[in-house]
């Protein structure tokens, strides 16, 4: 597992990823800081978008993705927000756009 997300880490780089251009959450390499630049709110279910407001997901907050899943859908995404880690379909993951931040 630590092989797959190495090749992934090395992977987002030659893509370009944290350059600090704004990507997806999903998108965001394992380990990397960044900050949330925008939500899509239209994109998820009413009542899905005010849970991920209430665990502060929502523009400025600062986010880690500190696990993805190894599987076919590779889900779910552990994120690191604050004090707490929160597991996300990798569907809502990806309607928040991201910036990384410097290291």
């Amino acid at each position: 597992m630590i092989a797959i997300n190495l090749l992934a880490n090395d992977l987002h780089k030659r893509l370009g990823y944290g350059s600090g251009a704004a990507v997806t959450l999903d998108e965001l390499p394992l380990g990397h800081d960044a900050r949330i630049a925008s939500v899509d709110w239209a994109a998820l279910v009413p009542e899905e978008a005010q849970r991920l407001r209430a665990l502060g997901f929502d523009e400025g907050a600062q986010v880690r993705l500190a696990y993805r899943g190894v599987f076919l859908g590779r889900d779910p995404l552990a994120i690191e927000i604050g004090r707490m880690t929160v597991a996300l379909r990798r569907i809502h993951a990806r309607a928040m756009r991201v910036e990384e931040l410097a290291a």
